[in-house]
């Protein structure tokens, strides 16, 4: 049995493959197109998974899609949509299942599931519990905005919804905007900015929603436009704070720090007495989460630490790339009559590999010398451990890549995380971003407990927790003593894992500070060629691709004008043109 599962045209689109119950490949769209959020028809992520798993067109007994456009249409219409004869076109119901017959060449079984339903199953068929209590929280589906549900076994049962315009994600991403960030990508940064600041806006939020019995919460929709309107909040918004809207890249001031903090503090009381409805009807330990709000990961720390459950698993895609796990798991489900697994999701590298064989080709077609470490792992692992410990900045593509938004060792940018430079240094040399943007720790399994207070481990980067260590650690600190850690396992990412235990012997720190191999605005890096170019515009002292360490001083000398004439090309300049409109869209309808 061959399922594809397939998430496209809102936000993230994605495709998964299902093979025999066994999840084989994952793949988001903008990292094989790299435009950042590509929301259309995943026809390079569809052409990645047929090849992961030696598959033609022909042998895909379904494709699992993962939202309702009847249902979506119905709720957009009730919106006042279409205005204009563009929009009815991209919001006509019948295009996604038509795209998908007439693009992808596909005309087998197609089967389609409610948004919030594939969210759920996307938890809670990859969580490993036999019986789960669960809970998606999102913008907004077709007409749901946060389900409440309980899975036992293969069944799974949603019996209460908070329907749209009330939706906790439209509010964070209303005061997102206020704030002067993109909708849809800008909230994590509100999140990071957030312990800036203090909360002296609580009340004034407070007024913009109002919880109700049976999980129901409802928004006070005069402080809010994104139902008709062209903007998401209305003008009562700013007279309530008494500040204007910020402008995109103005300074930040400290109203914008506390608004952010105020914001934070409301999202998390409200998600903990939802969490305390959920447990008061569904009698277990295990809690699921999913949706885009799911990857709030201090609000999810916050649940695991004063949450009524013993067990937390959230979906590592938990927005809308996410989505194709759950619809490929509930076609499973209908077409077998049997749960594809019981085993929990230890990781997410289901993405594209590149072969030695490849990274060769490269190297000779760019005349690019590196350091061959063929054979020579321990070696390897040595010379990288010793630049990090001398404050170098180095870019690590190993294996397959990551699904999801999180960089967790295959397309990373490693430093050392005792370096109390090292964050600035990244922000503004590295990642060309804002200078408050917090940065992640990787840390050894075995050790995290001894310099984090996490509890369980925590292999996807999705919770907060307070540092502990012995270590000053700096660089993966944020300013109110926080980090976002994940924990390595040698099962699950081996040469990570000893990367680390080669920096703890020179160092004593089973520390690695840890993001994504990527610059701002653009997409995590797909290919060597993708790392290459990040190498280059990012300014990293070092990449390692495989086996295959490239000091940044020994490219040749004219690599850095071929990526600028690169950077200039039309078909770049229209990608990055595209990805930026696309960030300004409110795509939530």
């Amino acid at each position: 049995m061959n399922i594809v599962g397939l998430s496209a045209f809102y936000h993230e689109s994605a495709c998964c493959l299902l093979q025999h119950g066994r999840l084989i490949a994952a793949a988001a769209e903008e990292r094989f197109s790299r435009l950042k959020h590509d929301a259309r028809l995943p026809t390079r992520a569809f052409r990645y998974c047929l090849e992961a798993g030696g598959l033609t067109l022909a042998d895909v007994d379904c494709i699992a899609y993962y939202e309702s456009p009847v249902k979506k249409h119905q709720r957009q219409l009730w919106s006042g949509m279409p205005r204009t004869d563009d929009e009815a076109m991209r919001i006509n119901p019948e295009r996604p299942l038509r795209d998908i017959r007439e693009k992808l060449g596909y005309d087998g079984q197609l089967l389609t599931f409610d948004h919030h339903l594939s969210h759920a199953a996307s938890a809670f068929y990859f969580s490993g519990f036999e019986e789960a209590a669960v809970l998606t929280v999102d913008g907004v589906g077709e007409w749901a905005t946060t389900t409440y549900g309980q899975g036992r076994g293969k069944s799974l049962e949603i019996f209460e919804e908070v329907q749209f315009p009330h939706s906790l994600g439209l509010l964070y991403a209303a005061i997102t905007a206020y704030l002067g960030f993109h909708v849809n990508s800008g909230e994590s940064k509100v999140m990071g900015l957030a312990p800036y600041g203090r909360p002296q806006y609580v009340e004034p939020l407070r007024r913009l929603i109002q919880s109700g019995p049976n999980g129901q919460f409802r928004l006070d929709m005069t402080f809010f436009d994104f139902v008709q309107g062209e903007r998401m909040f209305s003008p009562r918004l700013p007279a309530l704070f008494d500040h204007p809207p910020r402008e995109p890249d103005a300074a930040l001031q400290p109203f914008h720090q506390d608004l952010a903090r105020s914001l934070q503090v409301v999202l998390e009381e409200i998600l903990l007495d939802k969490v305390e409805y959920l447990a008061g009807r569904v009698r277990t330990p295990n809690l699921c989460l999913a949706g885009g709000v799911a990857l709030n990961c201090v609000a999810n720390g916050r649940i695991r630490r004063e949450g009524p459950f013993a067990n937390l698993f959230i979906q590592p895609a938990a927005g809308d790339a996410g989505g194709c796990l759950g619809a490929a798991a509930l076609a499973h489900i209908q077409l077998t009559g049997e749960r594809h697994a019981r085993d929990p999701l230890t990781d997410v590298y289901l993405g594209p590999g590149a072969g030695e064989a490849e990274i060769c080709r490269l190297l000779s077609a760019a005349g690019i010398v590196a350091s061959d470490f063929r054979e020579r792992e321990e070696a390897l692992l040595a010379a990288v451990a010793d630049r990090l410990e001398r404050n170098e900045i180095i870019g690590w593509f190993q294996g397959r890549m990551e699904f999801g938004p999180r960089a967790l060792g295959a397309r990373s940018i490693l430093a050392n995380p005792l370096d109390p430079t090292m964050r600035d240094r990244l922000n503004q040399r590295v990642k060309k971003r804002e200078e408050f943007r917090p940065f992640a720790p990787a840390v050894l399994a075995e050790l995290a407990s001894t310099h984090f207070d996490l509890g369980p481990a925590s292999p996807f980067m999705l919770e907060t927790c307070q540092v502990i260590s012995s270590l000053s650690l700096p660089a993966v600190t944020h300013v109110d003593g926080s980090a976002r850690p994940q924990t390595v396992d040698a099962a699950a990412n081996p040469r990570f894992a000893a990367l680390l235990r080669a920096f703890y012997r020179r160092t004593g720190c089973p520390v690695l500070l840890n993001t994504s191999l990527n610059i701002r605005g653009e997409p995590i890096a797909c290919t060597p060629v993708d790392a290459l170019f990040c190498l280059v515009r990012a300014d990293l002292d070092a990449l390692v691709l495989g086996d295959f360490l490239i000091e940044r001083t020994r490219l040749p000398p004219d690599m850095a004008a071929l990526v600028a004439v690169w950077e200039t090309a039309p078909a770049f300049a229209f990608s990055r043109h595209h990805s930026v409109v696309h960030e300004g869209l409110y795509s939530f309808v």
